[in-house]
């Protein structure tokens, strides 16, 4: 089943948000009281709704209340940001995360709700489209046109298992450079065939865009 992320409010940051997780292959349902700017996006994301954001029965007939994620990019009028995010909460929203242009509004948005605030001026959408889209991807370096470095966090099914038995190069195409054990132990630069690898520890890899969305989360 697809991921499911709800963009609401259509700001710079929000827009380019949009775009990338509809690219990355992930259920994008973006809503804004701007019918110009839903008209420009629609064709962009999976479904795109012009309605009032502080509307709780018209977000949950358009199944806001199902998504796996919330994004608010409202930048316009901060009071509406924060009563938007207090109606995702009420409605029982998994993660909410929230757009905020100060400081002490981050405060304040993770005081009544927000499980995390977006600095837009201090990372790119991009970014976040990995952060959103592949929870277990915490960081991502875009190097080389389609490539990028990438901190994978090891699922469950990987438990125990050494580099050779995982075989990560012939299944998915992506190269181990670097591991960071969860037990806080020492980094471990190049690691081995025999090197044994558990739930949680993180992986630096070097891989291509389509050899990501491959990987196991599980």
């Amino acid at each position: 089943m697809k991921k499911k992320i709800a963009i609401i409010g259509l700001g710079r940051f929000a827009r380019q948000l949009a775009r990338q997780l509809y690219k990355d292959g992930i259920e994008v349902i973006v809503v804004d009281k701007s019918r110009v700017k839903i008209e420009q996006i629609s064709d962009e994301v999976t479904v795109a709704v012009q309605l009032d954001c502080t509307d709780e029965e018209a977000l949950r007939a358009q199944g806001i209340d199902k998504v796996d994620v919330a994004v608010v990019g409202v930048r316009e009028d901060f009071e509406t940001l924060v009563l938007t995010t207090v109606i995702l909460r009420s409605m029982g929203v998994k993660k909410i995360y929230c757009r905020a242009e100060r400081q002490v509004h981050s405060d304040i948005l993770k005081r009544i709700g927000a499980d995390q605030v977006i600095m837009p001026e201090d990372e790119a959408a991009t970014r976040w489209s990995s952060r959103l889209g592949s929870p277990h991807i915490k960081d991502k370096l875009n190097f080389a046109p389609g490539y990028s470095l990438v901190e994978y966090t090891t699922p469950k099914s990987f438990d125990g298992e050494t580099i050779v038995k995982l075989d990560l190069r012939k299944k998915y195409n992506v190269n181990v450079i670097a591991m960071n054990p969860n037990d806080g132990s020492e980094m471990v630069s190049i690691p081995t065939p025999e090197t044994v690898v558990s739930e949680g520890d993180t992986l630096w890899l070097v891989a291509s865009e389509e050899s990501l969305a491959k990987l196991p989360t599980k």
